[in-house]
């Protein structure tokens, strides 16, 4: 079983002994960033620079967002002139109403129980207060459980989806699992060639069908990936609003159709989200979700934009598991969430 939640480290010089066994998988054992079943390797450990370096990127990524909102601190008192900034500036961070409110209420909380007096401080208790919020989405991507786990990806048009399919598929190759791609975006003009050249890349197998009914090519996928013991199978569908009703009802049918193939699957329906988009970010889960029941977000584009404090709006209103940010358009431009860590860069 694969969950991501470490970069895998370089191959050990020397045979090592067998791993702990996860107690909630049984016969699995950890591998970087991986649960693999059966392999035995001795546990790593993380693999720092490699997370520093990506730590770096999404600070840069980040800075936008961040400067304007660490600008509220460089003050010299504590007073309610400070928080009034510091209310506009994570709301013109795209906060949102809801998550803003709460974390100004608790980070006065914590303020008036530690008796902080200095802006420093009030800005190390909100690092801290956006950790709390947004720990729910920090969750791992789980594969493994079935063969082959069905991954079912959707997005608006310039989101970046089929761009972020090439991206996980080199994480899951790059953590021994075997990929099987379903050009089932038949909507797009080159979207299949597109992905064809992701698969070209990632040397990893790709169905499709010129001009093919994108449930019939999910179908197919979903059939050979079983017959070829494939470990995955991701199912890039085609790009489309939440207010296209026919198109949103065509994904239903995509799921329906996977569904037939594998009574199991979709084993994970994502939803590729534009960080540049704002709250209407926001607006895109709640439409998405409601048509597909979606079981995990990637945020792409982080980098550049201002509006990085969707995440918290998220978090607070449909806390839906961030299994991967993107800060690039590079095939390791993609991480896992973790929230201590986006806090800190936010805020940096």
């Amino acid at each position: 079983m694969f969950s991501f939640f470490k970069k895998k480290p370089a191959p050990a010089p020397v045979a090592a002994p067998p791993a702990p066994t996860d107690a909630s998988t049984p016969g699995a054992s950890l591998i970087g960033s991986a649960l693999v079943q059966p392999i035995a390797t001795a546990a790593p450990a993380p693999a720092a620079p490699q997370r520093q370096s990506w730590m770096d990127k999404l600070t840069s990524g980040l800075r936008k967002t961040g400067s304007s909102i660490s600008r509220v601190f460089t003050g010299a008192q504590v007073d309610d002139a400070l928080y009034e900034e510091l209310e506009s500036a994570l709301l013109l961070a795209d906060t949102g109403v809801k998550a803003t409110e709460q974390l100004l209420a608790e980070v006065k909380r914590r303020v008036q129980a530690s008796g902080a007096d200095r802006p420093v401080q009030v800005k190390n208790i909100l690092i801290d207060s956006l950790t709390q919020l947004l720990k729910p989405l920090e969750k791992p991507l789980v594969i493994g459980q079935c063969q082959p786990t069905v991954i079912m990806v959707a997005g608006v048009n310039g989101a970046g989806k089929t761009t972020t399919i090439g991206k996980l598929t080199r994480h899951l190759a790059n953590e021994g699992a075997t990929v099987l791609l379903a050009a089932a975006d038949t909507f797009r003009a080159a979207a299949r060639e597109q992905l064809a050249i992701w698969a070209d890349r990632n040397t990893v197998e790709i169905v499709s069908q010129e001009g093919g009914d994108p449930a019939a090519v999910s179908f197919d996928a979903v059939t050979a990936g079983r017959a070829r013991g494939k470990d995955v199978v991701l199912v890039d569908t085609a790009g489309r609003m939440p207010t296209q009703l026919h198109l949103m009802e065509e994904l239903r049918k995509i799921k329906r159709v996977v569904q037939k193939a594998e009574p199991t699957a979709p084993h994970e329906v994502l939803l590729v989200i534009d960080g540049n988009t704002g709250q209407n970010a926001l607006a895109q889960v709640r439409a998405f979700d409601a048509a597909l029941g979606l079981t995990g977000l990637i945020i792409t584009k982080l980098d550049g934009t201002a509006k990085g404090g969707v995440l918290a709006a998220i978090a607070q209103e449909k806390p839906i598991p961030v299994y991967f940010i993107g800060v690039g358009e590079k095939l390791e431009d993609l991480e896992t969430f973790n929230a201590r860590e986006f806090a800190l860069a936010l805020l940096a």
